[in-house]
């Protein structure tokens, strides 16, 4: 045997019986002791824990506690990272599909209820992707709130659009876009 080997690996100059014993007292878990070996294995308790001791059961059984939560981490890391590229994936193609339906989007079929909260949703959006705080976006702008305008004529509805309309280009050149 290599003495390279892992110390919850099989030792140089460790019986095959010896070896077992100490598998078993390693496969215990945080219950482990060498009573329960003993019982387990039908084998005297002198003679488990002389093997214990010449062994060092108890530093190996530490060293395979480290290495298994060093191996979970690692797979809670790999997994965490999966569901992250799984769920950009999916992200990417909800956005996909919704990008096509806002483009067939008719602009004349909305409400200006409607177009007040598009903007509210694509400013907040725009901020975000600029890395911009919202609470402090938030005080450093005019906030648009959403109104009914259910009661006002076209004319006051129209009036209100190009209100919106010119916010937001005002918007997007303080961000250095160019509105359209």
């Amino acid at each position: 045997m290599a003495d390279s080997a892992e110390a919850w690996e099989r030792q140089p100059g460790e019986s095959a019986a010896a070896w077992e014993a100490f598998a078993c007292y390693r496969d215990l878990g945080l219950s482990r002791s060498i009573g329960k070996v003993a019982a387990r294995l039908a084998k005297s308790r002198t003679l488990i824990e002389r093997w214990s001791t010449a062994h060092r059961w108890v530093l190996r059984a530490e060293a395979w506690d480290r290495e298994q939560d060093r191996l979970w981490r690692a797979e809670q890391h790999q997994a965490a990272r999966e569901v992250a590229r799984r769920h950009a994936r999916l992200a990417s193609a909800a956005q996909s599909k919704i990008v096509a339906q806002l483009q067939q989007l008719d602009p004349s079929r909305l409400s200006p209820s409607d177009v007040i909260r598009w903007l509210e949703v694509t400013v907040r959006i725009e901020r975000q992707a600029y890395g911009m705080d919202l609470a402090e976006a938030a005080a450093g702008s005019a906030r648009v709130e959403t109104t009914d305008v259910s009661g006002l004529t076209d004319e006051e509805r129209r009036a209100r659009m190009e209100q919106l309309r010119r916010e937001l280009e005002a918007r997007i050149g303080t961000l250095g876009g160019k509105p359209s």
